[in-house]
């Protein structure tokens, strides 16, 4: 035998298998035809004395519609219309006075569970519709209408049954669907937590170490420029570094108490920075060497304790880069308090002896040296200043634009929403 017979041969042998299997009744369908059977016969009997039929045929002609339902199934319409057929051929052809439907009963149980309710319930009234009409013509007999009438409680009893599990199955599988997404909902509410859990302790430790290490550089910076030339200046400038050092070492020690404060029942001792120490953080720019002016308009209001540390985090940040980015700057602040917000305002004059570089430095300050967008989609990656600024803005119900100014420098334009209540 050569190998392409041997593999035709495989393929017709695989073929009648998988034949087989699909012919064969699955074991609940035949299950449930035997039960059909054995359940209706009791009635079939008794039906047959009460109409003086021979009881042998009553039988057989249940066992006999009975037979469609094995495939149930896989066929559930055809076998309604096989079930129905059996039936009415049963009532035309053998000497009972009104064969039992209760083959077509099951039938369309099975139908009803299985399809919808429109179409069921179309099927199930064209079977009653059927078995009446049948009735009334092959024994045509008007005493017995209310009997006729009667194989309506078979077919629509039927559906309603079926169309009851049916709903019934579909609330439970809605249930489960709707709890199973309830936990995957859970599951990425829980990470999506976590991440900005995460991005708010970056950006807290950003400001806190960035700030401060600015700072302690400058002022190393002008304590080394004086050791020789002026000693008593440079011994200002190193007590300075001391305590920027000290206050850098509190603040972390604070900001990491708060992110702790979920396991720690005692509460940090040290309360969130915000614009009421704004003359103190200047007072620290001014002291290592930047120009700092500040100037205050409208009618001051309380902010939320939120929108209050969001305007001095973008305060700090801004001088900030000023001071690594700009050269011999000065700077100027602005804060506007308006009806509902406070507009603030943080530009600098840039320096001329920077210019040169000043399209990798402004880079640098956060990815916001071409970009005055507020949708905080930076244009380049290689900072987070301006990038933490914007996510502060908006976490805190606000919005914030940077970017290069006409005239040359950097500014920064910020709006937070104020708390409406009394006047400060």
């Amino acid at each position: 035998m050569t190998a392409a017979a041997y593999g035709v041969g495989v393929q017709m042998t695989n073929r009648l298998r998988e034949w087989q299997r699909a012919a064969r009744p699955p074991l609940g369908d035949l299950a449930f035809a035997v039960a059909c059977f054995l359940l209706a016969t009791p009635l079939a009997v008794a039906f047959a004395y009460a109409y003086r039929a021979p009881v042998a045929w009553s039988v057989i002609a249940l066992a006999i519609s009975c037979v469609p339902l094995i495939a149930r199934s896989r066929w559930p319409l055809t076998v309604v219309a096989m079930t129905a057929a059996l039936h009415l051929a049963q009532f035309a052809l053998l000497p009972l006075p009104r064969p039992m439907p209760a083959a077509t009963a099951a039938a369309l149980y099975t139908l009803a569970i299985r399809t919808d309710r429109l179409r069921a319930w179309r099927v199930g009234m064209g079977a009653a519709v059927a078995f009446i009409t049948a009735s009334l013509v092959l024994r045509p007999d008007v005493e017995k209408l209310p009997q006729a009438l009667a194989l309506i409680a078979w077919t629509v009893m039927a559906v309603a049954v079926g169309d009851a599990v049916r709903s019934r199955r579909e609330v439970l599988a809605a249930a489960v669907e709707r709890a199973e997404r309830a936990e995957r909902t859970k599951e990425e509410e829980a990470c999506r937590r976590v991440t900005a859990e995460r991005i708010r302790i970056a950006r807290e430790l950003h400001d806190v170490v960035a700030h401060h290490i600015t700072l302690v550089n400058a002022q190393a910076g002008v304590a080394h420029h004086l050791m020789r030339t002026d000693p008593e200046h440079a011994y200002q400038a190193l007590e300075r570094i001391r305590d920027t050092s000290r206050a850098a070492l509190d603040e972390l020690r604070a900001t990491v108490g708060l992110l702790r404060h979920g396991e720690d029942p005692v509460a940090p001792r040290e309360p969130e920075p915000g614009l009421a120490g704004l003359d103190g953080l200047l007072d620290s720019f001014r002291h290592s060497g930047l120009h700092v002016t500040l100037a205050r308009t409208g009618n001051p209001r309380e902010l939320t304790p939120l929108s209050d540390l969001t305007a001095f985090r973008i305060i700090q940040e801004a001088l900030t880069n000023t001071r690594k980015h700009a050269g011999p700057a000065s700077a100027r602040i602005r804060l506007d308090f308006r009806a509902d917000v406070l507009r603030i305002a943080v530009e600098d004059d840039g320096s001329t002896s920077t210019s040169n570089a000043r399209g990798s430095g402004r880079n640098a300050r956060g990815n916001s040296a071409a970009v005055t967008d507020t949708d905080g989609t930076p244009a380049a990656r290689s900072g987070h200043g301006v990038i933490g600024m914007r996510e502060r803005a908006k976490a805190a119900g606000g919005t914030l634009a940077a970017g290069p100014r006409p005239g040359g420098g950097f500014r920064i334009d910020a709006e937070l929403p104020l708390r409406t209540g009394r006047k400060g």
